[in-house]
């Protein structure tokens, strides 16, 4: 490693200090060699795309929650959020690929696009679609989201909510608002043995832990809630 000139001591800051490190992963990283991941890696958990919008689903989530899980890593299930489609469509898109009895995470949104929505219609999307989510799995969200386009857009709207903020610098980052950070995703160019190109490395902040994002399943036992129950609850 020390020969490779593309080593960065910075991306490898797992080895160096105490905080709880994960990666996240959709098919842009093709197929993963699990068993090798599970055997090296010193990843505590791993978020996997699993849905986008209200139609896209990822090509390796199947695949990679299966064998993710078969190898000892703990799991949770994220998706890409799509400002301009009915929020009601990518509810279901998403509770068909992710099953709470497969989570050991949070359901982890990403926020990346108003969708050239307003402020308030953006918003308005955002608030409905995560109030479906937290109906859906008795859980609420953790929220991902970029610290610029946070600072633009979500200053004010999501306070509720968990963050894992994304920036790549070596510095921790800091919100307009001042508002806690649970997690930070630090790199997007981190290597993993068994996973082919760059990977998203994340990490804890401050004294935050892996029990704030467990998905608790006693909260989601004897509800099952199914789509259609949410469905029924929307416009009331």
């Amino acid at each position: 490693m020390l020969t490779d000139p593309n080593f960065d001591p910075f991306l490898q800051c797992e080895d160096t200090c105490n905080h709880v490190h994960g990666i996240d992963l959709s098919h842009y990283q093709g197929e993963v060699f699990w068993e090798t991941v599970g055997e090296n890696t010193k990843m505590a958990y791993v978020y996997l795309k699993a849905t986008e919008g209200g139609d896209r689903i990822d090509a390796q989530y199947e695949r990679n929650i299966e064998l993710a899980h078969r190898h000892g890593l703990k799991v949770g299930s994220y998706h890409f959020f799509r400002p301009k489609t009915p929020v009601i469509t990518q509810l279901e898109n998403f509770m068909t690929q992710c099953r709470p009895g497969e989570q050991d995470l949070i359901p982890m949104i990403d926020v990346e696009t108003t969708g050239g929505l307003s402020s308030e219609a953006f918003c308005d999307s955002l608030h409905a679609f995560l109030g479906l989510i937290e109906e859906a799995y008795h859980q609420q969200p953790l929220i991902y989201t970029f610290r610029n386009f946070y600072n633009r857009h979500l200053v004010g709207q999501i306070n509720d909510y968990k963050l894992m903020i994304a920036m790549y610098t070596e510095e921790e980052p800091v919100l307009a608002d001042g508002r806690d950070i649970t997690m930070w995703q630090y790199t997007s160019h981190g290597r993993i043995v068994g996973i082919r190109g760059s990977v998203d490395k994340s990490r804890f902040m401050g004294n935050h832990g892996l029990r704030e994002i467990r998905f608790n399943h006693i909260r989601h036992v004897g509800k099952n809630v199914s789509f259609f129950d949410v469905r029924k609850g929307v416009g009331k």
